[in-house]
């Protein structure tokens, strides 16, 4: 899930009607890309007016936000009034022509995945094999917290809820970047993972839980999930686009986005693919929009997706289940943006169900959802009372550009007046940026620049040990000191002195975008009793929750 760092946090957390994205956006230089691919069952004019100039809305979100390709789908009343691809998967192939994305192009969808987890666990309480209430506990007897009190509670809405006293992404570090855990040790490490808040008390959105939520259906159903979603969903859904994650994408697979992200939030360049194998329940799959709009009108359908021989409703799911799926478990307090248009469309209310974002928009119910991913940010938005969907998937890390094209939808179909959204999102990117640059300046005034470290730097060396991360190794190599997180490969960097025993960490893979200031305490005989790290920069990804860490030296002997 390595993203612009602040627009996953839009997606991740600020998701909301008000949301903005935080992705700076330098203007797309690849305007000449192939026409737009489409594919479309029904007639154009089944679109409203206002979306005439769609084509031309969306490559002008492409340019202003840096997006080399986007697909969207839009859903009516059961049926498909539009899928199409803008711009390109990849491009630059070495005097290849850059490769169009269309309609069955295969993007990462990230936490959208959340949705099917939520189901499949709906479909087994519909077969009895569980209750939503049932303890954790009941069904993974070897699962804790590290509150005793939170481990016998949590029930199994409560992995779907994002209200179990974790804080925001904590113990993201076990899978991402990619580490050498399996999935059931990630779970296991949990027994470690602090608990910062109150349990079901406030929202504090959490990926490693659904990753639990995995473990149980599988538990239960006594198949992979892998193997779950793949005939409980793709397949009857007629899902041949989606895959499980990246490492089933098969060599015949010609139509696959590359994703792209901003090189120390300046520089766009391909990125490295990710499967997120360790962790599948929060997010993985990969598809099309062509394959996501028939996830939508089943959702829209409240679990239907066709007649059995004898007439009767084929379900995924029951129609109670979609309800409480679609129920707020989690109350979420919106924000308030400075932007005035992004202020004006605050939602009255807004919360978390399972799995999916609750909310509101000019008076209609919002049920949505957004995904984060290195090179990949997407969103799927529902309006019930109107039996409207739309999905949008990009291979670029700007949320900006997802909420500019779903709310432009959004407007024509409810007949509001006409916003340009690429212009709010583009001033919503401009104030983050700017925030950053001033938290930077503050860095930089408050620092000591003649200041040395109290010891040589084979003093710092060594090996620091976490609870629940596990090792992090510190060496000399040419003069100055190297960083290795020793389970994440992509987490190598070299440590430059900033000021006293503080030093930045500036990683070797500058698609991360998530240098930390690196803090050692000394005790009073003047060793180190412990190291603390914290991202220097707020645009960077919640994820990297390095500030959860509590790394102290391992002793030889140990």
């Amino acid at each position: 899930m390595r993203i612009d760092p602040l627009t996953r946090r839009l997606f991740m957390v600020l998701a909301l009607a008000a949301g903005t994205s935080l992705a700076a956006a330098p203007a797309l230089a690849r305007d000449a890309a192939p026409p737009a691919s489409t594919a479309m069952p029904a007639s154009a004019n089944a679109l409203p007016a206002q979306l005439s100039d769609f084509t031309a809305y969306v490559n002008g979100v492409r340019k202003q936000f840096d997006v080399p390709g986007i697909a969207v789908a839009i859903v009516k009343d059961g049926k498909v009034v539009m899928e199409k691809g803008f711009g390109v998967r990849t491009y630059g192939q070495g005097g290849k022509a850059d490769a169009p994305v269309d309609a069955h192009t295969i993007f990462a969808i990230a936490s959208n995945t959340k949705a099917f987890t939520a189901a499949s666990l709906s479909m087994l309480a519909d077969e009895g094999k569980l209750n939503m209430g049932d303890r954790v506990i009941d069904h993974l007897p070897w699962f804790r917290m590290s509150d005793p009190y939170i481990t016998h509670e949590m029930r199994i809405r409560d992995l779907l809820a994002h209200h179990s006293g974790l804080s925001l992404g904590a113990g993201d570090l076990l899978y991402w970047p990619t580490t050498d855990y399996t999935t059931k040790q990630v779970i296991q490490h949990l027994a470690h993972v602090p608990i910062k808040n109150g349990f079901r008390e406030r929202y504090f959105y959490d990926n490693i839980l659904f990753g639990v939520a995995e473990l149980v259906i599988e538990n239960v159903s006594g198949e992979s999930y892998q193997h779950f979603l793949k005939t409980r969903f793709f397949e009857p859904l007629g899902m041949h686009d989606t895959r499980f994650n990246f490492h089933y994408i098969q060599p015949s697979d010609h139509d696959v986005a590359t994703g792209y992200a901003k090189y120390d939030f300046k520089d766009l360049k391909p990125v490295a693919k990710l499967a997120w194998a360790n962790n599948s329940g929060a997010g993985g799959i990969y598809s099309s929009v062509h394959d996501m709009a028939k996830w939508i009108i089943a959702q829209l359908d409240g679990g239907v997706y066709g007649k059995n021989a004898d007439g009767s409703a084929k379900r995924l799911f029951s129609e109670k289940r979609h309800e409480e799926m679609w129920s707020v478990q989690t109350a979420i307090h919106p924000r308030k943006s400075k932007i005035p248009e992004l202020a004006a469309i605050a939602p009255d209310y807004a919360g978390y169900g399972e799995g999916w974002h609750l909310s509101e928009f000019r008076g209609h119910k919002v049920v949505y959802h957004t995904g984060g991913w290195p090179g990949f940010v997407s969103r799927v938005t529902m309006i019930p009372d109107m039996k409207l969907g739309m999905v949008v998937l990009t291979n670029q890390q700007s949320g900006a550009a997802f909420q500019a094209v779903t709310y432009r939808i959004l407007d024509a179909y409810m007949h509001a007046p006409k916003t340009d959204w690429t212009a709010v999102y583009a001033k919503a990117v401009a104030q983050s940026k700017a925030k950053a640059d001033e938290s930077w300046a503050k860095h930089e005034a408050a620092r000591d620049k003649h200041s040395k470290p109290s010891l040589p730097l084979s003093g710092y060396a060594g090996t620091y040990r976490d609870p629940w991360y596990g090792d992090v190794d510190i060496r000399k190599e040419g003069g100055h000191l190297v960083m290795q997180f020793s389970h994440t490969k992509q987490l190598l960097g070299d440590m430059k002195p900033w000021q006293h025993d503080t030093f930045i960490v500036r990683w070797r893979d500058r698609s991360l975008n998530a240098d930390a200031f690196v803090t050692f305490a000394l005790n009073a005989d003047g060793h180190v009793r412990e190291m603390r790290i914290k991202p220097v920069s707020p645009r960077t990804d919640f994820s990297f929750d390095f500030q959860d860490l509590r790394l102290k030296p391992v002793k030889k002997d140990d």
